[in-house]
């Protein structure tokens, strides 16, 4: 299957101007193109907000030979040694200097490969510069961190609503592009269900387009009779039985749990305690766009009504 097939890399933005970023860290890569200078970088972020991208349109419009390297895959020594000394010790087509892009850093094994990595990036320092990516920072050792500029990609609920715009109108044009017919607030909805995750809505997107027009299909939300069994245990206090509850129902999505919580609170949560109810829920939907676990974030959730909030 060729790589076009899949919009995601053929829609990727091939410069900074046509990344989706918040304006102060747009305007810091903008720079870097201007002056011409990379130093050692490590980009850090939850999934699909642009790190790989930004790493490539740096190199495209600075004109450097640079190599995709997948930490995931790749990840022992030997590999790594033999990828990036193959690659650095070559001069550059260009001029200049080479970069090697390290994707999903964070799969390195801290013990031993990302020691090794700190001697790779002194050893080709004349050659070479790394930019590194990963979704946890905290699973990057401090010599690394120390070595290179870092850049958190995560996105403030500030900056959300601004950048779910520009993908609304990115999505527009390249539903018109493949002349794919479409309701704008089934685009919004999908954006709203997976932002920021920007690679996500591309897919899904795609996904939902492959009979010529956007279908966005329904969600299952759960019944009512299973948000009556969760209200019981936070009105018991039942963290146990809670816990359970959220563990059999992690098949429905986590935006389609919340929004069950709100959809049943009129019924079952005390008036006074409904504006409580409606600013963790929406804490938590924030957050769920974030996390590694979305198990634990549930549970925390839960936990957090089952405290504050008085259940009828």
């Amino acid at each position: 299957m060729s790589k076009d097939f899949l919009w995601v890399e053929k829609y990727r933005p091939k410069t900074i101007a046509e990344t989706i970023l918040p304006k102060v860290m747009k305007k810091t890569f903008q720079d870097m193109v201007k002056t011409g200078e990379l130093q050692n970088m490590l980009f850090s972020g939850s999934a699909g907000l642009g790190k790989t991208t930004v790493a490539k349109a740096l190199c495209n419009e600075l004109g450097l030979d640079y190599i995709i390297i997948n930490a995931s895959e790749d990840g022992n020594i030997e590999t790594l040694r033999g990828k990036i000394k193959q690659f650095a010790s070559t001069v550059s087509l260009q001029g200049g200097y080479k970069v090697v892009i390290l994707d999903e850093a964070d799969y390195l094994n801290a013990q031993s490969t990302q020691p090794a990595l700190r001697g790779f990036i002194e050893q080709f320092s004349d050659n070479c510069r790394f930019i590194l990516t990963c979704n946890f920072k905290n699973r990057i050792i401090e010599p690394l961190h120390s070595r290179c500029g870092v850049y958190e990609f995560n996105t403030t609920k500030k900056d959300l609503a601004g950048l779910a715009g520009q993908m609304l109108e990115r999505v527009k044009v390249i539903l018109d592009g493949e002349s794919i017919t479409y309701q704008e607030k089934d685009i919004a909805g999908i954006i709203l269900k997976h932002a920021p995750d920007w690679r996500r809505v591309l897919n899904e997107i795609q996904r939902s387009s492959t009979s010529g027009e956007l279908v966005v299909s329904g969600v299952s939300t759960g019944t009512s009779q299973q948000f009556e069994q969760l209200f019981t245990c936070l009105k018991d206090k039942d963290f146990k039985g809670m816990r359970s509850w959220v563990v059999n129902n992690m098949d429905l999505d986590t935006s389609a749990i919340i929004r069950g919580v709100y959809d049943n609170m009129y019924e079952k949560v005390a008036p006074q305690s409904i504006p409580q109810l409606v600013l963790i829920l929406g804490e938590y939907q924030y957050k769920a766009a974030f996390v590694m676990d979305q198990e634990l974030n549930l549970v925390a959730c839960m936990t957090e009504i089952m405290a504050e909030v008085q259940i009828q």
